[in-house]
Formats: structure tokens, C-alpha cells, sequence
């Protein structure tokens, strides 16, 4: 079995971001020469989250209204006493930070229009994206 590790860093520039790093992780898969396998993505921070949808910019807005909407900033959260983020970690602990994909003939499998994204919910900041390929 091939084992493959991988770290990234990601610079966001706002509060609530979204980037897409399809590219980042398929490069990862392809070095890594796993024909059949798994690939984790994990984000490990407290205030940002992994989707995997549609990349496109009217959704990637609808993503950050819908966190904004559902779990506020300064709604009276009790975390916001210590540092003001409260729903940063609220939104990554809903939504989650990792995400685990298959690998089928040295590809990620995923659907048409599904990209894997790194949600900013208290930005902006530079993030690590860590990447493990298993597979043979």
C-alpha cells in the first residue's frame, strides 16, 4: 500500500472566503501514483470548513449567505466574549473540516460539477490544507 502526505497553505482575504482547491488536491492525488485508494482532506483549524459542491460564483455567494444567515456573527453567542469568532466555530463544527473521497484508477472520484472547497469563516488567514492519499 502507498501512503501519501501532503501539506498546503491557502491565503483567504476576507472574513468569510471561499476557495476552491480541486487543484491542489488532485495534484496531490496524481504524485502520490495511487491507482485505487482513498484521499483525505482535512482543514486543521477550528474556523474553517470543506465543502464539496458546485463551484460557481452565484452558489459560492449563496454558501457564505447561508452560513451568515444561519449561524450569525454577533448574535449573542457566549464565545464571542473571549475573541468574536463564535460562529466561525460553530459553522465549522456543522458543516466539518474534513472530507474523505475515493480514488478509482489514480482519479478523485466526484460528480460533474463537484469541487472540493476550503470554507473562510474568520479570515482573513492563511490556512493549512493537509492531504493524505492511501491506496495501492
Amino acid at each position: 500500500m502507498r501512503v501519501h502526505f501532503v501539506e498546503k497553505y491557502v491565503e483567504t482575504t476576507q472574513r468569510f472566503d471561499l476557495v476552491n482547491i480541486t487543484d491542489i488536491v488532485e495534484d496531490a492525488v496524481r504524485e502520490s501514483r495511487v491507482r485505487d485508494g482513498i484521499c483525505l482532506v482535512h482543514l486543521p483549524h477550528a474556523t474553517a470548513a470543506l465543502i464539496a459542491n458546485e463551484y460557481e460564483p452565484r452558489i459560492v455567494r449563496d454558501y457564505i449567505e447561508w452560513v451568515r444567515k444561519t449561524i450569525p456573527p454577533g448574535a449573542g453567542w457566549r464565545h464571542d466574549e473571549i475573541d468574536d469568532n463564535a460562529h466561525a466555530h460553530i459553522a465549522s463544527a456543522a458543516i466539518g473540516a474534513s472530507r474523505i473521497f475515493p480514488i478509482r484508477n489514480g482519479r478523485l472520484v466526484r460528480g460533474t460539477w463537484q469541487e472540493i472547497m476550503l470554507l473562510e469563516l474568520d479570515g482573513p488567514r492563511r490556512r493549512r490544507v493537509v492531504i493524505l492519499v492511501m491506496g495501492i
